[in-house]
């Protein structure tokens, strides 16, 4: 029959997310039905549904698309921003500073205000697009049998117990039970973390609690089919498939927000608790001084203007932003802000394996000649991937001649049983096809041999392609363009060459005089060691047979040897490691790979101990999710195997409940659930899906697991430079509480007006702490254990450091301030030297603020210019506002003389003293408890 187009589609726009949990397919066991049974179970049969009832079904059931969530309009978004506590203050500010007249003080918060919203709503907004690549990924024609005829649909149209038919090349549209197939494999690394490719069997037995990885009746939608062709039934459509579980969990709103974020939240909670307490005190004691209800509402917003730092989201947004910019300079992209120092904080990363810490490349590293008696000759193969670049080598250095002829042969035959495609164009390399057959063709090239020349030279007359059942494929040649080779068959007619690869088991009843024993312990051997291993034959057979590709003529061949296959690991994979665990951050493996085969890489990559802990899928399932079992099996582990999306997620989620501050790396479909629960998901951005990019918080450039080191660093830098940008802000705010209380407590006149706070507030605290987030990395911030999940911002270290620079600075200002009045200084001149004093003040302790351990002689004065520049703009700014018209007017200030300038200064300077003796006093000490600093 012919495949037409499908032109008269029935309507799928309205019922794509309704419910499907009234259905079989929902909960069938589908891979341990027979084909015949699973038909039954859809009421369909083996020409497909009519269109009427394939209609009626997609009325009921809604289209063949992903479940999505309504994505919220930007105005939506925009409006989210604005609950906060730190928001919620400002806001308060704003009110209060309106009321009274501040306009300018209420223009530059509302300023700030939207700038973060803005920025925050476009981040949000970004992130939710994570669901339609999902959607993405399913749109595509699939060929249907409707009543016996061939038609071409959209995917989106697709129901339940529609017969499909798929060929190499084509992604898988649904959930579908194989009904029949030729030489099927598939593709579903994405999906379960395999490397290698699935061979797949309509009539193979499954149980029904087999793992996905192991559901060798079903195609799961989302993934490929690599050769092959397939006669399938639509089990599971949209909501119900493998991938649409997936999308269901990512579109779950209730994650954790980033520790930053909830960082901020605590600290904004304890500013507006200590503004509350500081300005009910101080209007208690002016009440009951006797002072007038409008003198204490203006003292009020006074302290408002000092304790609340408006400065502070800008300047946490300007320090995330050039850590943003230094981590893509190191190969990390970040997606949003708030997760640029979480993955600095993170205690444990639980990576994928295939395309993360492995290169997603199989390549045969090994390979094993026979002789007569048996095992030979031991070559390893060097390169990695899919580069022909990469040498043999035998034990005693480089091959003999003999030896690299019995290489040659191996390579050679191996590429002539073959049905994948390569081509190399300088560093760039093209292949289609199985990936064990390309890993042949790049032994080939490796070797010296042209994997492409060596078929067009070689007349095939037939082949036996792979089957699961079979093991084994095989290729018959003339072997035109190898003299010699060619001979007779055994019966002494017209010969040509078979070239066999398969499993050993299976081609060693072909073989001829072979210890059969002492191959299967080298397979053993080679399989011990994490390798896949495979086997290559070559013999003669005559010619009609191999016309016929006869496989009884598969007789009296000779075992050219063993080939090792292994995806390689990235060669900075343990070197990154060990820098982790320097920076005390665990690391775990989690992968669907084999059990045995995960223990070896494991091995190899020094993950854990000597003998690493796997945990499979299996273990998980039979202890349940949630279960002490399953937690306690979730902690003692260092590596997972065989574990399926949704148990991915729960070992995070477990691993989070267990107090670790969880990153997860990974670059497929399978990764994205696990990617968007974690507190910090990084994706692949080379090798990675749309899915696993957009479930994602930072994005790895280069697909190098070392990226993640640098980004840790990176985070690292940026956390420390968070805090020494709140250590500025709030400790000087303190220092103007403190002498504001104390003034007003000792009955002394105002001591600045709001509009000399403000102005204090906008030539200190608006360039300084902004110019703060250009530090650069302090030594040792990778040796440093990674900050507990539930740390606060002001810890002992941070809340002591504020309390001695506030506190001091607020009493020797307070000091000076009641010295100035009882000399007999106008109040209008003791201001005026006063706000002098805070100014100095204020820049000497930008100085102090560039290290919370270090001295501020131990770091270079230029190593940040930025720093210098705003101390020097900003003290600038006040002298020229001593002796500029109308602005001195507006201020109250006035020039003053040399000797006060070096009292003030001297003043000043006092402050860098006392700092630089409590630094020295708690370095003797060692590191705060529970800083880890």
């Amino acid at each position: 029959m012919t495949v037409s187009p499908d032109s008269h589609a029935p309507e799928i726009g309205t019922a794509d997310n309704r419910s499907r949990a009234d259905r079989a397919p929902a909960t069938t066991a589908w891979h341990s039905l027979s084909p015949a049974e699973a038909l039954a179970a859809q009421e369909s049969g083996p020409n497909g549904l009519s269109e009427e009832e394939a209609a009626a079904r997609l009325r009921r059931y809604g289209a063949n698309r992903l479940p999505r969530t309504a994505r919220a309009g930007l105005l939506k978004l925009y409006v989210r921003q604005f609950k906060s506590p730190m928001v919620y203050l400002l806001l308060a500010a704003t009110v209060v500073s309106l009321f009274v007249g501040e306009w300018s003080d209420a223009l530059f918060i509302f300023v700030v205000l939207q700038l973060n919203a803005v920025i925050g709503g476009l981040q949000e907004w970004r992130a939710e697009t994570s669901a339609a690549a999902l959607d993405k990924m399913m749109r595509n024609r699939v060929v249907v049998l409707r009543a016996g005829r061939t038609r071409e649909i959209d995917a989106a149209a697709l129901v339940s117990g529609d017969v499909l038919r798929l060929e190499s090349g084509g992604r898988v549209p649904a959930d579908l039970r194989i009904l029949s197939q030729q030489e099927l494999s598939v593709d579903e690394s994405l999906l379960t973390g395999e490397s290698l490719p699935l061979e797949k069997d309509a009539e193979a037995t499954v149980a029904a609690a087999a793992p996905m990885s192991e559901r060798r009746t079903l195609l799961f939608a989302g993934t490929t089919v690599l050769t092959g062709r397939a006669r399938a039934l639509v089990v599971a459509c949209g909501n119900d498939t493998q991938i649409g579980r997936i999308a269901s969990v990512l579109a779950q709103p209730d994650q954790a927000p980033p520790p930053l974020i909830a960082r901020l939240e605590q600290a904004s909670r304890l500013i507006g608790f200590a503004t509350l307490v500081a300005i009910a005190g101080l209007a208690a004691v002016q009440l009951a001084q006797g002072v007038s209800l409008i003198t204490v509402f203006l003292v009020a917003v006074a302290l408002a203007v000092a304790a609340i730092p408006e400065g502070l989201p800008v300047a946490i947004t300007v320090a995330l932003s050039i850590a943003t910019a230094r981590m893509a300079d190191r190969n990390v992209i970040v997606r949003a802000l708030p997760a640029v120092e979480g993955l600095g904080a993170c205690t444990l990363i639980a990576s994928d394996k295939t395309g993360t810490l492995t290169c997603n490349e199989l390549t045969v590293k090994q390979v094993l000649l026979f002789d007569d008696a048996g095992p030979a000759v031991n070559g390893a193969v060097g390169g990695e991937g899919y580069r022909p670049q990469g040498t043999i080598a035998v034990e005693g250095g480089a091959p003999s001649q003999q030896e690299l002829a019995g290489f040659n042969e191996l390579a050679r035959s191996a590429a002539l049983c073959n049905e994948a495609e390569i081509e190399f164009d300088g560093d760039a390399v093209r292949h289609l096809g199985d990936t064990v057959d390309v890993a042949f063709l790049v032994l080939a090239a490796k070797l010296g041999l042209d994997p492409g020349g060596l078929k067009a030279t070689q007349e095939e007359l037939g082949m036996i392609p792979y089957e699961p059942q079979r093991r084994y494929a095989a290729v018959f040649t003339a072997d035109a363009g190898d003299p010699g080779m060619g001979g007779q068959g055994p019966d002494g007619s017209g010969g040509a060459m078979v070239h066999v690869k398969g499993a050993l088991e299976a081609l060693l009843p072909m073989c001829d005089g072979i210890d059969g024993e002492r191959a299967l312990a080298a397979a053993a051997a080679m399989a011990g060691q994490g390798y896949r291993v495979l086997a290559v034959a070559r013999g003669t057979v005559s010619r009609d047979a191999g016309q016929r590709a006869d496989p009884g003529s598969l007789r009296y061949l000779r075992l050219l040897g063993l080939v090792g296959l292994m995806d390689p690991l990235r060669p900075e994979v343990p070197d990154a490691l060990r820098r982790c665990r320097s920076a005390g951050v665990s690391v775990v493996m989690v992968t669907g790979d084999h059990p045995e085969t995960a223990r070896v890489i494991a091995r190899e990559l020094g993950l854990g101990t000597g003998d690493p802990v796997v945990v499979t899928g299996a273990m998980l399932g039979r202890a349940g999710a949630g279960s002490e079992a399953f937690n306690d099996l979730v902690r003692g582990a260092e590596v997972f195997a065989r574990v399926e999306p949704v148990q991915k997620l729960r070992i995070v989620q477990a691993l989070q409940q267990s107090g670790h501050l969880v990153a997860v790396t990974g670059d497929g479909v399978n990764d994205a659930p696990a990617l968007a629960t974690a507190d910090i998901g990084v994706a692949m951005g080379k090798g990675g899906t749309d899915v696993a990019r957009g479930a994602a918080d930072l994005i790895l450039t280069d697909d190098n697991f070392a990226s993640i080191v640098a980004g840790i660093e990176e985070g690292r830098v940026a956390y420390d430079n968070v805090r020494k940008l709140i250590y500025l802000l709030i400790s000087t705010g303190l220092g103007e509480i403190v002498l504001f209380l104390l003034a007003i407590v000792a009955g002394l006149p105002l001591p600045l007006f709001a509009v000399q706070l403000l102005w204090l507030n906008l030539v200190t605290n608006g360039i300084q702490d902004v110019a703060l987030a250009f530090e650069k990395g302090e030594p040792g911030v990778l040796e440093r254990r990674p900050r507990l999940r539930d740390e606060s911002l002001f810890d002992r270290r941070m809340l002591g450091q504020v309390l001695t620079a506030g506190g001091y600075m607020g009493f020797c200002a307070f000091a000076f301030y009641y010295w100035c009045l009882a000399r007999g200084l106008p109040e209008a001149e003791a201001r005026n030297l006063l706000l002098l004093l805070m100014v100095l003040f204020e820049n000497v302790h930008a100085i102090n603020a560039r290290s919370e351990r270090l001295s501020a002689f131990a770091r270079p004065i230029m190593a940040n210019p930025f720093l210098i520049m705003a101390v020097l703009a900003a003290q600038a700014a006040h002298i020229a506002a001593l002796y500029l018209p109308g602005l001195s007017d507006v201020l109250g200030v006035r020039p003053v003389s040399l000797t006060d300038w070096l009292l003030v200064a001297a003043l000043a300077l006092s402050l860098l003293a006392v700092m630089e003796i409590r630094k020295l006093v708690s370095a003797r000490r060692g590191s705060d408890p529970g800083t880890g600093r």
